[in-house]
């Protein structure tokens, strides 16, 4: 398996995987336009010739046989264009001495405190090849790819999970809230966030602080939860030392992660070292493994060991990485450590 930057010439594979995924990839719409206009930006961000606040890296993982089964990315700096909204959940708090009353108000603020944080997006994996290490080389070959360039993202990473919702698509939290506001369904609601229509939505919304004792028990019950689809999903962005702080999402109520993006564990932990050809041995474990390359970015996961400051691998591994034996490649460790 290899993940490598996304091209113009990927439209139509991604735009198979697209109408495959529906409403579950609201980033990668099923539309050929959208695609085409995404795709020419993410070619033009991996050769350095956009600014923070429009850069978008799309990735795309490929099987053994070059078929692309999966999608992941990064926003370089979200909200610096449009304004990036998320519902912060706060406590009001309510009490009389006289009248023996007191009482504990879960409150959602409409807020833009992750402005500027550079998100991660666009996970998505064919049902088939969903869990083993697959799924983990896919979340986490972006952490490699920011390890490897710092400088284009930003010090804060975030992540909106995807939130609850039923077989038909239905959301508590958007029935509950956004529907109010908004006659449409919600999965329409999420095609025009797929396209870069959230911060007008969003501007349509009540500015002042909701009482969450308002929203049905349903939609107070999915708030700050995800969908049972993206609970691995969840669990590997908690690996990596992310962790939800109270921001939700404005539509449907999924929680949202954050890490300072040097405290996340692949990035830290990550080394450059030489790649050496070889036999990895008995002692070997799995890597992720990025041949440091920007526009020729190709991150894979494989068997390796480092042995006096070079990274052990079979000789099809640098295959796919496309780099010879004597080259400095980054790796780290799939997963963390035991203690």
């Amino acid at each position: 398996m290899l993940v490598r930057a996304a091209r113009v010439s990927d439209l139509a594979s991604l735009t198979q995987l697209a109408v495959t995924a529906g409403a579950v990839l609201t980033t990668l719409p099923a539309s050929e336009e959208d695609l085409s206009r995404r795709l020419r930006n993410v070619e033009a961000s991996f050769r350095g010739e956009v600014e923070k606040a429009d850069a978008d890296y799309l990735l795309v993982l490929e099987d053994e046989s070059g078929n692309i089964i999966g999608t992941t990315g990064m926003l370089a700096a979200a909200g610096l264009r449009d304004p990036w909204y998320s519902y912060r959940l706060g406590l009001t708090v309510t009490a009389s001495r006289e009248l023996q009353v007191y009482r504990q108000h879960p409150t959602l603020f409409l807020v833009n405190d992750l402005t500027g944080a550079s998100a991660l997006c666009s996970l998505y994996l064919e049902p088939q090849h969903r869990g083993g290490q697959v799924g983990r080389l896919l979340s986490k070959a972006r952490f490699m790819f920011m390890a490897e360039f710092p400088q284009s993202f930003s010090s804060r990473v975030i992540v909106e999970m995807r939130g609850v919702s039923d077989a038909q698509d239905r959301s508590p939290f958007w029935e509950s809230l956004g529907r109010h506001f908004f006659r449409m369904e919600f999965s329409r609601a999420n095609y025009l966030t797929g396209i870069g229509s959230k911060a007008f939505i969003a501007e349509m919304m009540p500015k002042f602080p909701l009482y969450a004792c308002f929203l049905s028990e349903e939609a107070r019950n999915a708030m700050g939860k995800v969908h049972p689809d993206s609970e691995s999903n969840l669990e590997m962005a908690q690996e990596e030392g992310m962790s939800y702080q109270g921001y939700i999402d404005i539509f449907d109520g999924g929680a949202t992660l954050e890490a300072p993006l040097k405290q996340i564990r692949a990035i830290h932990e990550s080394q450059v070292l030489v790649l050496a050809t070889g036999t990895p041995g008995d002692t070997a474990e799995s890597f992720l493994i990025h041949n440091r390359g920007r526009e020729g970015c190709r991150i894979t996961c494989a068997p390796a060991r480092v042995a006096a400051g070079t990274l052990v691998v079979a000789p099809e591994t640098a295959a796919r990485l496309g780099v010879r034996a004597g080259t400095p490649v980054r790796a780290v460790s799939l997963c963390a450590r035991q203690a």
